[in-house]
């Protein structure tokens, strides 16, 4: 499995990631070409190589045509990902983090949130920042994101579209609500909304146990020197040493006895859409002999505040449980193979040095949609082919 490690060194933002991900390997070139997809004329980027206490990094400044305040709404930022002729996981990957953004800058506003309109970071280089940084994840094929606890930097003040405001920002504080972080005595903006966009969006959590064959890292450098710490965000690029991946998630769940039963299907495929690694439901008998279910979502640590909020907007839960547990995951990936019916996505499983192949449902369902042909047959020929190519030890 490819992992990208974030080392939050002096905290995060959005040109220190384009940086760090353009020093451990991604072509500046090839990065400006896939912007230009978004249609916003006039954007350029600047990479230089800079060193910040000795160590040498990437300085990433973007240049844009917008010489004045754009305050953009998240239905404009949407808007303008769909139009644009990225692939689909990139422009998914962008909006994540735009909604974080938004949802962070509604409650601190106390608005709601197709009323916010994002200034600083409704602005053309944040958009860059934010795409780019898809961009590099869908590019160096990373499947999964891992973080050291986000740096925030205290006791100083930022000027802001919305005034002086006190650090750690409010939207930075609000967006990392459930996620490990450091407050340290520096009165400088270590953390800007968007890098902790981008680390809610996109992180497993905490690094802790797995064994990682390193193949590239990145050092992205801020604007300034600080005397205190290097200011440097690092990405590490790796691969997992083949076997088992351990990883914490966290358990939520609610007991419901009165809900329509209709509405289930639309909350699981909401939570899963909204990052869980799973939902599902259980038949129980509650008390005085009603029947009920118990509906339960494993999720990611970072993403407990997205759930939360969805079983008390769209349940009729009262309350909810949390617990966190380990796990432990045989390494998996999705490649693409050739097979009777085209190219087609499979999940690769790895154990002990072997691997097998399975089926994708939705990879399937389109099969059998656009041939006309039953699912079960879909699934019976691709199994064949793949035994065939792919023998299981």
């Amino acid at each position: 499995m490819k992992i990208a490690y974030f080392d939050t060194i002096a905290g995060i933002s959005g040109d220190m990631t384009l940086g760090a991900f353009i020093s451990a390997g991604i072509s500046v070139d090839e990065l400006s070409n896939e912007l230009k997809k978004l249609k916003i004329k006039g954007i350029e980027i600047e990479a230089a190589h800079t060193v910040r206490h000795g160590i040498a990094a990437v300085k990433v400044d973007v240049i844009t045509s917008e010489t004045y305040l754009v305050h953009r709404t998240l239905h404009d930022i949407v808007g303008i990902i769909e139009a644009s002729e990225l692939n689909f996981e990139v422009k998914e990957t962008a909006k994540r983090i735009f909604f974080i953004l938004a949802t962070a800058e509604a409650k601190v506003h106390g608005k709601a949130i197709e009323k916010i309109h994002f200034h600083e970071v409704g602005a053309l280089d944040s958009i860059v920042d934010i795409v780019g940084t898809a961009i590099c994840l869908d590019q160096f094929g990373i499947d999964t994101v891992y973080s050291t606890p986000v740096k925030l930097g205290a006791g100083g003040i930022i000027d802001t579209a919305h005034g002086k405001l006190a650090l750690p920002g409010p939207a930075t504080l609000e967006i990392l609500k459930g996620y490990p972080t450091v407050i340290m005595d520096i009165p400088l903006e270590l953390t800007t909304p968007t890098g902790a966009a981008i680390v809610k969006a996109l992180s497993s959590g905490i690094l802790s146990e797995e064994q990682l064959y390193v193949t590239s890292v990145g050092y992205g450098a801020g604007s300034r020197e600080n005397d205190g710490l290097p200011n440097l965000f690092r990405i590490v690029i790796g691969e997992t040493v083949p076997g088992f991946t351990a990883s914490t998630v966290v358990l939520v769940e609610a007991n419901i006895d009165d809900m329509n039963p209709e509405i289930y299907p639309y909350v699981i495929e909401k939570f899963l859409s909204h990052g869980a690694k799973d939902a599902y439901l259980a038949p129980i008998i509650m008390k005085k002999g009603r029947p009920g279910i118990v509906l339960s979502v494993l999720t990611e640590k970072s993403r407990l505040d997205d759930i939360t909020h969805i079983f008390f907007s769209e349940t009729s839960t009262i309350g909810i449980r949390i617990s966190e547990l380990s796990r432990r995951m045989l390494d998996r990936s999705q490649m693409e193979i050739s097979t009777s019916f085209g190219i087609v996505k499979v999940k690769k499983i790895t154990t002990n040095s072997r691997s097998r192949f399975l089926s994708e449902y939705e990879e399937c369902k389109r099969i059998a949609s656009e041939r006309n042909i039953p699912l079960i047959d879909v699934y019976r020929i691709l199994e064949s082919e793949l035994s065939t190519k792919y023998p299981h030890p």
